[in-house]
């Protein structure tokens, strides 16, 4: 069974650089506190640590 991650954004990425924005927007969140799920995968955890200061992240079994 594959892990999963979910992502919470926490703070705004107003003010922010575009392309943490954009990052955001990719990982699928559209609003403050909105939650996403996704596969625990390379390419989702270097999204994640590119913005990890706007999310919060945990891992789900």
């Amino acid at each position: 069974m594959a892990r999963k991650l979910r992502v919470t954004q926490t703070r705004s990425a107003c003010g922010h650089a575009k392309d943490q924005g954009l990052t955001v927007r990719a990982l699928g969140i559209r609003k403050l506190q909105h939650t996403v799920e996704h596969n625990d995968t390379p390419q989702i955890r270097g999204m994640v640590f590119k913005v990890r200061h706007l999310v919060k992240v945990e891992e789900i079994n």
